[in-house]
């Protein structure tokens, strides 16, 4: 084992590691100065709809691309993600035919063409199913998917060429990789030029205990994962989140004595809404937050957070509002670079999303410190 984790070491140095930061419409007011974003090697704009290019080819970016450009050095590529959560009907609908498929690619060129966007990074959460829509269109109807998505991008890649970049965000839970298989997989690794895995949001709303929502052994499960369907590892960037998440835990459960693996309210209904009794909370200076409440106990876990030293990860259960809070700290991003980065050979890292850093941009320092560690 000691000589795996040395050659990864040695594989990541091999080359400079990529620096991906998605910057996105909702957090772009607040982003940092340009010695902090001096190392970022791509970043990418989110989101363009997925439906907008079934049958055309527009994309209005929140600023124009020529400011958006303007905010990082002269080398980094500019990209921008397609789809999001609970944006995938674009892509459902263009997988269905040949013709679709490729009336999808040709118009994402032609947008690459119009705006002189260096490449596209495809935000398809999720093909087979488990999306946001997952109880109206049950993964049953999603079947097809898992064999046409790797045609899509296949698609893509044609119409695109390979001057430009075409980037693929990849789910983080084993149970949502259902159109990535070994047979799918590497048909979609090698027309990519990189795989942003989201090794965050590891609990979601469909949990009903708590465990960490990134962390550094279950990013690893995950990145595993990956490796073992034939992700050709350089092509990976493990994913850091600027947010941390809350669940409302069972009254009745000994969160005191577990605080990690204890039981939670309801917090997905039977139709896959929201119930409301959980979220996510920024690093930004005034991030937004349903009430008061959950402010005060975001405070109180910061001040108190525990850390644990075995699954590496951040963590708070408030017994007075009955919150269980997780999330990554600049240590354990640090950490990351070299347990998980430099260990499997991974080609770079990249976090959602640069303008939820805000209160300090510490989570971003943490990420320029490991890319400048590892030159």
């Amino acid at each position: 084992m000691k000589y795996l984790v040395i050659a990864g070491f040695l594989a990541a140095q091999a080359a400079a590691l990529r620096h991906v930061m998605y910057v996105d419409q909702w957090h772009h007011s607040n982003l940092p100065s340009s010695d902090l974003v001096s190392s970022v090697t791509h970043a990418i704009m989110a989101f363009a709809p997925s439906d907008n290019f079934n049958s055309g080819s527009t994309f209005t970016p929140f600023e124009s691309i020529a400011t958006f450009r303007a905010r990082f050095p002269s080398t980094t590529k500019i990209l921008v993600a397609i789809g999001g959560w609970g944006y995938n009907a674009g892509f459902s609908a263009a997988v269905l035919s040949e013709t679709s498929r490729s009336t999808y690619a040709q118009n994402v060129a032609a947008m690459l063409e119009s705006t002189g966007l260096d490449g596209v990074d495809i935000d398809w959460e999720y093909p087979g199913g488990n999306g946001a829509d997952y109880k109206s269109i049950p993964n049953s109807q999603r079947a097809d998917e898992v064999t046409t998505f790797p045609l899509l991008i296949r698609a893509i890649r044609d119409a695109i060429g390979n001057d430009k970049i075409l980037s693929l965000a990849a789910p983080g839970l084993r149970r949502d990789m259902m159109g990535f298989t070994s047979d799918t997989g590497p048909a979609v690794f090698d027309v990519v030029d990189m795989v942003n895995i989201m090794t965050y949001d590891l609990m979601n709303r469909r949990d009903n205990v708590t465990k960490h929502h990134t962390c550094i052994k279950d990013s690893l499960e995950t990145v595993n994962n990956y490796l073992g369907i034939g992700m050709n590892a350089t092509k990976g960037n493990l994913g850091i989140a600027f947010y941390a998440k809350y669940f409302t835990t069972d009254p009745s459960s000994d969160c005191a004595t577990t605080p990690i693996g204890c039981a939670t309210v309801l917090l997905e209904d039977a139709n896959g809404q929201d119930t409301g009794k959980s979220g996510a909370v920024t690093f930004e200076t005034n991030p937004e937050v349903s009430s008061s409440s959950i402010t005060s106990s975001w405070s109180k876990a910061k001040s108190n957070g525990l850390t644990d030293e075995d699954a590496g990860g951040q963590y708070y259960w408030d017994r007075d509002s009955q919150l269980f809070w997780t999330w990554d700290t600049p240590e354990l991003i640090t950490r990351k670079f070299t347990e998980i980065i430099a260990a499997t050979g991974l080609g770079g890292v990249m976090a959602w999303s640069l303008g939820e850093d805000s209160i300090d941009w510490n989570a971003l320092k943490a990420i320029n410190s490991g890319v400048a560690a590892a030159q």
